[in-house]
């Protein structure tokens, strides 16, 4: 059963927003709903979101993992830098990730595969691929958040290396499927030190 790694397309979009749908436990569903036009398709926000060029959040920072032309994972990761001129968040669920930031790494936002696809190494090729762009663009480390109610998302991280920094309070909402803490891990590159 081979497995081909590649970089996103456009049409890929779908795909994206489908497994950060997954992985988000609600989170991309709650920041699409505050672009949404009313009633709107989340999916179709998030695909929206995720055809768009030269932002973060976009397919271009997306690699895919594709079993006989089908899709089966994707990990969308971006350059985190400090903004001094970001505007402070003031919504009531995104603002206890406000610092749950690390500099100079690269930002593994999403890491996702179909569920018959896991605990086969593809999650680990996927890590490799991300330490090789963190190498390759000369920064700190890697760096994400998981839940802690994600305890195998937790072993599996810890297994890769990562250590947890810091931790917040999940704020309850009904599109959020996760109670508890959230924690950003981090995993230097040799000779670096995550603040």
């Amino acid at each position: 059963m081979t497995v081909v790694f590649r970089p996103a397309r456009h049409d890929d979009a779908h795909e994206i927003a489908r497994f950060f749908q997954i992985t988000s436990e609600g989170g991309a569903d709650y920041i699409w709903s505050l672009i949404a036009e009313p009633g709107a398709d989340l999916l179709a926000v998030g695909t929206a979101r995720y055809a768009r060029e030269g932002v973060n959040f976009s397919y271009e920072n997306c690699l895919i993992a594709e079993h006989q032309g089908r899709v089966i994972g994707m990990m969308h990761s971006y350059v985190m830098r400090h903004d001094p001129h970001a505007e402070p968040v003031t919504d009531p669920v995104l603002a206890p990730y406000a610092d749950m930031e690390i500099p100079d790494t690269l930002y593994i936002s999403s890491l996702a595969l179909d569920e018959g696809w896991r605990n086969q190494g593809l999650g680990a090729t996927f890590l490799q691929a991300a330490q090789a762009r963190c190498d390759e663009l000369g920064l700190a480390g890697l760096s994400l958040i998981s839940y802690a109610v994600n305890t195998g998302a937790l072993r599996f991280y810890e297994h890769h290396g990562f250590h947890t920094v810091k931790s917040c309070q999940v704020t309850p909402h009904p599109l959020i499927r996760v109670t508890g803490e959230a924690y950003l891990m981090s995993r230097p590159v040799a000779g670096a030190s995550s603040r």
